[in-house]
């Protein structure tokens, strides 16, 4: 079967197009015919060599950590009512950059008829983590919240979550066509953080209060100075890294201003509740009443051109691999 392996940590080009034997399941697991394999940035740091959260892979390996299709084969003490069916299935740390992927019965959830595979897998991930962010943080109506990398997979369902619990959103962004993907999205206010003079924006949005809620998922710079604009009292929710470094809040600071820090260790807590978030995101999804944004997809073979493009953040919404 074809695959995509990672054979040295270092920049996209690491990621080689081979052959590899068709995987087997064993006891308790399947194998899904992968249509889809998601992708995130946590995985392009990965393949780097250079993130601090997750155990360095032995090389080769294949990336994917998410992917969905047919279940293609059932192992020994799987029920065989799993196969043909539709699926989102975690592979583990890796394995989804290939034409067959082993996982887990544990790990399989199936997707609903109302939703197509590529729709199912970014629900799954990416809506999943804005759900359990917004339960984490609380959000009420009427508040201000302020979401970074707005126009990103997370970051567009969290503008679109918000929204419908009756906040006022400001979605920060870079560039001219994420502000717009933004505004489509709800947005009361866009603003790029790539120019100065963002962050008195957000102040003058808020009637120089500052945000109720921020959702941080760049950190560095850009986190340091969403975290100043953060109203007193507010709460500062920190999910992701973008920009290399999370945020750093110096925890006297935020005690004197009485702000709320909901630090990246919140996402250690997740995965016992990724079933339910995703389900709940799957069903308001078919109702329509959110839209994961799929902004770009790549071939298998072009695996390299997919994590050059996340790593280098030009893309909007969810970035897939399609076989």
């Amino acid at each position: 079967m074809r695959v995509v392996q990672v054979v040295g940590f270092g920049g996209p080009e690491v990621l080689v197009p081979g052959e590899a034997a068709d995987p087997v399941p064993g006891t308790g697991q399947v194998v899904v015919e992968v249509a889809v394999a998601g992708l995130s940035f946590v995985e392009t740091q990965i393949r780097r060599g250079t993130d601090r959260w997750h155990e360095r892979p032995r090389l080769p390996y294949v990336p994917g950590s998410l992917v969905a299709g047919r279940v293609d084969a059932v192992g020994d003490q799987v029920d065989p009512a799993w196969l043909g069916r539709r699926v989102v299935a975690g592979t583990g740390e890796a394995g989804g950059f290939a034409e067959r992927a082993v996982a887990a019965v544990a790990d399989l959830f199936p997707v609903p008829d109302a939703l197509g595979l590529p729709e199912a897998t970014a629900l799954h991930s990416d809506g999943s983590t804005a759900l359990g962010l917004v339960e984490n943080a609380g959000i009420a109506a009427g508040e201000w919240v302020l979401v970074e990398a707005a126009a990103g997979g997370v970051g567009s369902l969290l503008v679109q979550l918000a929204r419908a619990a009756g906040a006022r959103v400001v979605g920060a962004a870079g560039g001219s066509r994420k502000l717009e993907l933004v505004r489509e999205l709800g947005a009361d206010v866009v603003v790029d953080y790539t120019q100065p003079g963002w962050a008195k924006e957000v102040l003058d949005a808020t009637g120089g209060a500052g945000a109720d809620l921020v959702f941080d998922g760049v950190g560095g710079a850009i986190g340091q100075a969403a975290f100043e604009v953060t109203r007193r009292g507010g709460r500062f929710s920190v999910h992701g890294a973008a920009s290399g470094e999370p945020t750093s809040v110096d925890p006297d600071d935020a005690r004197e201003r009485g702000v709320t820090v909901i630090g990246i260790e919140q996402l250690f807590e997740f995965p016992p509740n990724v079933a339910r978030w995703a389900g709940q995101m799957m069903s308001r999804a078919a109702a329509g009443l959110v839209r994961p944004v799929i902004g770009q997809t790549f071939p298998l073979e072009r695996a390299a051109d997919a994590h050059a493009a996340v790593e280098n953040r030009t893309t909007v919404g969810k970035t897939l691999v399609v076989l």
